[in-house]
C-alpha cells in the first residue's frame, strides 16, 4: 500500500510540511540542540517559552523518531489527494491547534516543573491522521508471517506505534493528544470539516514548494479524479 502515485504530486502542503520538519529538526540538531527540546510545566506556565510551542510542532527530538516521522507524514499525503489541499491545510492547522490545547492543558494539570514532559515533533497531525486511516482507509491485502495475520496497514500502525513509543511517556501524551484532535475533526467539531482557507493561502504553499517530477507545470493543487488510491472490494470515504 503506497498511498497512491509515488513522489509529491497534487500534495504540495504535505511537501511543505515535510520540508519544514526537516529543516526545522537538522538545524536543532546541528545545532545540539535536541536537548533542549520538549514542552515542560516551566516552559509554558514559568518562562512562556513561546518558542518552543513552535518547535515542538516541527522538530522531532531525535533522528529516528524523525525517519518514523517524515515516513508517515509522506504516506498521509493521500488525504490531501482526497479532499484537496485547501482543505487539508484546515485539517493540519486544527490538528495542530487542537492538540497543542490539550498538551498544555495535560502539563497544567501534571504541574511537574522539574521535567520535560512532552517530546517534540508534529504528533498532533501524524496521530490524528491515524483517525481517518483507521476508519476510511480499507485493507486491500492480508498474508500472514509465521502464522500471525498481517495487512497492508499493519506496517503504517508499526510505524506509528513505534513513533509512539519512541520516548515512552513523553512521546505517548503527544500521540494521544494527536488521536484527540482527530476524532474532534472527525466527529465536525464546529463544522470544521466544511471550512476552507482563502484561495491565496494554498496558492502560497504550491509556489512555495519545489515542483514535484513529472507534475504538469502549473498544475492545480485540488484534488483531481484518480489521484486517491482506489481499494477493491470496498469504498473508500472522503474524510471531507
Amino acid at each position: 500500500m503506497n498511498g497512491g502515485p509515488s513522489g509529491f504530486n497534487n500534495a504540495p502542503v504535505t511537501r511543505t510540511f515535510v520540508i519544514a520538519c526537516a529543516i526545522f529538526t537538522l538545524s536543532f540538531g546541528i545545532q545540539g540542540g535536541f536537548r533542549k527540546l520538549g514542552l515542560s510545566y516551566q516552559d509554558i506556565f514559568g518562562k512562556l517559552r513561546i518558542w518552543k510551542l513552535i518547535a515542538s510542532v516541527f522538530a522531532f527530538s531525535s533522528t529516528p523518531e524523525l525517519l518514523f516521522g517524515l515516513y508517515l507524514l509522506y504516506y498521509f499525503r493521500v488525504f490531501e489527494r482526497q479532499i484537496g489541499s485547501n482543505k487539508y491545510s484546515v485539517f493540519i492547522l486544527f490538528s495542530i491547534a487542537i492538540s497543542l490545547v490539550f498538551e498544555v492543558l495535560a502539563l497544567g494539570l501534571l504541574k511537574d516543573p522539574t521535567a520535560n514532559l512532552l517530546t517534540s515533533g508534529p504528533y498532533g497531525v501524524i496521530f490524528a491522521s491515524f483517525v481517518p486511516f483507521f476508519f476510511d482507509i480499507p485493507v486491500s491485502t492480508r498474508f500472514r508471517v509465521f502464522g500471525v495475520r498481517f495487512s497492508d496497514k499493519s506496517f503504517v500502525y508499526l510505524a506509528g506505534l513505534q513513533l509512539l513509543l519512541s520516548s515512552w511517556k513523553r512521546s505517548v501524551l503527544p500521540g494521544m493528544c494527536g488521536i484527540f484532535a482527530g476524532s474532534l475533526y472527525r466527529l465536525n467539531l464546529l463544522s470544521i470539516r466544511k471550512a476552507k482557507f482563502p484561495e491565496f493561502i494554498t496558492s502560497f504553499f504550491s509556489r512555495l514548494a519545489w515542483p514535484s517530477s513529472g507534475s504538469p507545470r502549473g498544475a492545480t493543487t485540488r484534488s483531481i479524479p484518480g489521484s486517491a488510491p482506489s481499494y477493491p472490494g470496498r469504498h473508500v470515504e472522503k474524510f471531507s
